[in-house]
């Protein structure tokens, strides 16, 4: 990783690491995020998934529309540090700890490397 993808990242984590604890204290069920990105083609490739811990959550979540409020919050707090999504939509995803247990036996990284896709 070059010096200046490094600045990038970790920018960009503090940001998220930022909205993440906003949303710990608004949104029930909502556990941790993370992100995916290929600094060779950011910031189409940046993928930031919010994960919940379970389906019902959610559901919930979504019936609620605190996927609308999860994307206005990460994305401010990434436009301060200059970082603009290209397709928002597809850019913040949702999943939950429940699903990654059913599907990949609790292995995030093998989840997260399926689901990541460039949007370059």
């Amino acid at each position: 990783m070059r010096r200046t993808d490094k600045k990038i990242d970790n920018n960009v984590r503090k940001a998220l690491t930022t909205a993440c604890d906003t949303a710990l204290e608004n949104v029930e069920g909502f556990k941790w995020l993370t992100h995916t990105a290929s600094y060779d083609c950011f910031p189409g490739s940046l993928v930031v998934t919010c994960v919940f811990d379970t389906s019902d959550a959610l559901d919930a979540a979504y019936e609620n529309e605190q996927d609308i409020y999860f994307r206005k919050l990460i994305q401010g707090h990434l436009l301060k540090v200059g970082v603009k999504f290209k397709h928002v939509q597809k850019q913040i995803c949702f999943d939950t700890e429940e699903a990654c247990e059913r599907e990949h036996s609790g292995n995030w990284k093998e989840r997260l490397a399926t689901r990541s896709k460039r949007i370059c």
